[in-house]
């Protein structure tokens, strides 16, 4: 089940065997590689038996490329999953968390507010600079030029 406003980027996994195990919800986006697995096949060759565990995901999360969200993993609402993380525990509100295995590294405010700050001092881009409404070359290198510390922003 996936929630409104849900947004995955390419060569997203959602474990298509036990996906019926896997809820998404509402304002959720998945960054591209991630992969979401309700199954973990390494207790067949074992046991005979493949473990299976559900997925919950709430609301408002974000999860980073590359990230890995194990069978019986329930994520709260408003968190960011940083890129890369592999997530095999349960996942409070209100956090951000990265690492393998994923750990808290800040609540979500304190994050949003070190980004706000951070807005306040680095060049920020409308859509125009974006591939989907044909960035020019011109404003390719323009990005470049003014990113002096390797950081903007862009709608």
């Amino acid at each position: 089940m996936v929630g409104k406003n849900f947004k995955m980027q390419n060569d997203v996994f959602i474990d298509i065997r036990h996906c019926w195990l896997i809820k998404i919800g509402d304002n959720v986006g998945l960054a591209p590689r991630v992969y979401i697995i309700a199954h973990d096949g390494s207790t067949n060759r074992f046991l005979g038996k493949t473990r299976l565990g559900k997925v919950n995901i709430g609301n408002t999360v974000f999860i980073g490329a590359g990230s890995i969200i194990l069978p019986g993993v329930t994520i709260g609402n408003r968190v960011v999953i940083g890129a890369g993380s592999v997530v095999s525990q349960d996942v409070p509100d209100d956090v951000v968390v990265a690492g393998n295995p994923a750990k808290v590294i800040s609540t979500l405010d304190n994050f949003l507010a070190k980004k706000q700050e951070e807005m306040k001092t680095v060049p920020q881009y409308g859509e125009e600079f974006t591939i989907r409404m044909n960035v020019s070359n011109e404003m390719k290198e323009q990005m470049i030029r003014e990113m002096q510390d390797g950081v903007g922003y862009i709608i």
